[in-house]
């Protein structure tokens, strides 16, 4: 399990790394907005870096906190995406309604389904943290894991 652990963080350093350099090479830093993915991708990368380093309870829940924040981050993203594509259409072609519109804001000049890395991201970190050791409870004093509690 904890060879498999390894593996999902390395996807996930390696597609963060990624998708921070093509963010930040696609100039996604106009506005506080497009700064959100960028800062989120950091924060994680530290964080899962502190969780591979040095696996303690406090650095697993702030690295599942981040990777919810992931999470936030990609659906905003969309909506933002989506929202700004149909503005964009809409000026354009005011007259442009229902399937018709939502196809245009689909495939529109902002990639509008591009934030859901994020989600994937997110949901990548969240898979890494199933189970971890460090988040299992410690036994009692006096007793070892491996002992039952009287009935």
């Amino acid at each position: 399990m904890e060879r498999l652990r390894f593996l999902v963080f390395a996807v996930f350093f390696v597609s963060a790394a990624g998708t921070g350099a093509e963010l930040f090479l696609l100039e996604h830093t106009e506005s506080v907005w497009q700064l959100v993915p960028l800062a989120a991708l950091g924060a994680g990368v530290l964080v899962g870096a502190a969780v591979v380093a040095r696996p303690r309870a406090a650095t697993v829940r702030a690295f599942q906190a981040a990777m919810v924040l992931f999470v936030a981050s990609g659906v905003t993203g969309l909506y933002l995406h989506y929202r700004g594509n149909v503005e964009f259409e809409l000026e354009m072609y005011p007259a442009l309604a229902g399937a018709e519109l939502v196809w245009k804001a689909l495939t529109g000049a902002t990639p509008a389904l591009a934030p859901g890395v994020m989600v994937q991201l997110g949901v990548l970190g969240l898979l890494a943290c199933f189970r971890h050791p460090a988040l299992r409870p410690t036994a009692p004093a006096g007793r070892t894991s491996g002992e039952r509690t009287p009935a």
